[in-house]
């Protein structure tokens, strides 16, 4: 190979800025012993379809951290000095891309993967959707190796029982086996599904739900009184312990709750199934909060744009949160 002039300038974004590039012509003299062709040399440093770096090709993730499509011209054009890259239509293939990838990700197999625990979560975004009462559903799962993966993500109407039930069947079908303890937020269409399509898992319900919905059906002055004593039952020690928690709060709250929130508090059995378990895993199996933390970010992103969205386009960003699109593999 030998030096043979230059190509012709051409700019190249970076993260500096636009740089104007020539780069040398190569003369390649090599011949490929399998067809008896003259080989053409590519440049691995600058190859000929390059007209931005890497690294700017990662600017559009910023659409996931709360910057809105139309939003990135005016906001790094003065900083990269070209709008190259950045128009809403990079962004809209981006989207697109995350689609593709949940779309496999929802019909790969599950018949290699044991789940012991199982976190059973639906989360409502709070974006202009064609459904207004649709929301997403998100089954977590803990392996007997102790790897947390995300199993299924799907769209459903309102957490009912043939949302969550479509949900599992459907992992049913491509192998996923009975887990033995699920962990949910109370919702009664979410207990009705698993009890249905998995009857041998046992149910725990999640404390941080069960605390703020017996603070919720008090007055304002009780609550804080209440949410003390609501931990000391899930800060227990023992089974026993939570009982006599459970008994002295009873009756603190005599009188003070509804009559339907003291019967759904005498209804201990499914917040008490944690203790039939290793203690090291009582930290994780009493809330939902493996499901409710990702989605943390997931709910700012949505309140930033108050645009309005499709219910494909939020699953694709929800789901992107677990498996950036680049990496090739899921969650």
């Amino acid at each position: 190979m030998v030096r043979n002039g230059h190509h012709q300038p051409r700019k190249v974004t970076t993260a500096a800025g636009v740089v104007e590039v020539q780069a040398p012509r190569v003369n390649d003299k090599r011949i490929d012993e399998a067809t008896g062709e003259r080989k053409r040399f590519s440049s691995a440093i600058l190859p000929p379809w390059c007209r931005k770096s890497p690294k700017i090709s990662e600017v559009p993730l910023l659409y996931r951290h709360g910057l809105s499509s139309g939003d990135f011209v005016p906001a790094l054009e003065q900083f990269l000095g070209s709008s190259a890259g950045l128009s809403p239509a990079t962004v809209t293939r981006l989207t697109q891309q995350w689609q593709a990838d949940h779309q496999a990700f929802g019909q790969r197999d599950l018949s290699g993967s044991d789940h012991v625990y199982l976190w059973a979560d639906g989360i409502h975004l709070r974006i202009r959707l064609r459904e207004a009462k649709s929301c997403v559903l998100v089954l977590m799962g803990v392996r007997a190796d102790r790897t947390k993966k995300l199993i299924a993500m799907s769209d459903g109407y309102r957490e009912s029982a043939d949302s969550w039930a479509d949900l599992l069947r459907d992992c049913q079908r491509r192998g996923m086996r009975a887990p033995v303890l699920a962990v949910g937020d109370g919702a009664l269409g979410s207990w009705k599904a698993l009890t249905e399509v998995f009857p041998e898992t046992r149910h725990q319900r999640c404390w941080v739900h069960k605390i703020a919905n017996v603070a919720n059906a008090l007055p304002k002055s009780a609550q804080p009184g209440a949410k003390k004593a609501l931990r000391e039952i899930y800060n227990a020690e023992d089974r026993d312990h939570a009982l006599k928690a459970v008994a002295a709060v009873r009756e603190d709250l005599r009188g003070e709750v509804p009559r339907s929130r003291q019967e759904d508090h005498r209804r201990h059995g499914r917040t008490a199934r944690v203790y039939d378990f290793p203690a090291e895993h009582w930290i994780h199996l009493r809330t939902t909060n493996p499901i409710e933390s990702t989605f943390a970010t997931v709910r700012l992103r949505t309140k930033v744009t108050k645009g309005a969205g499709s219910a494909a386009a939020a699953l694709a960003m929800v789901f992107s949160w677990w498996s950036p699109p680049s990496s090739g593999g899921g969650p």
